[in-house]
């Protein structure tokens, strides 16, 4: 297999992220949570998705 340098630079940084909580999800959770209401761009919320009912044919 081929190595592809884009994907072991975004596996690099995904083990430098994680192990600055401690790899506890509930504190990547946390500063995710944290880092989103801090930030200035908008949040999207589309709410829920319906599905279509099917007609006959």
């Amino acid at each position: 297999m081929t190595k592809d340098p884009i994907v072991d630079e975004v596996r690099k940084h995904r083990e430098e992220h994680v192990a600055a909580y401690g790899y506890d999800i509930k504190r990547i959770a946390a500063a995710l949570r944290e880092r989103e209401t801090k930030s200035q761009r908008p949040l999207l919320n589309p709410g829920p998705k319906y599905l279509l009912e099917k007609t006959g044919g």
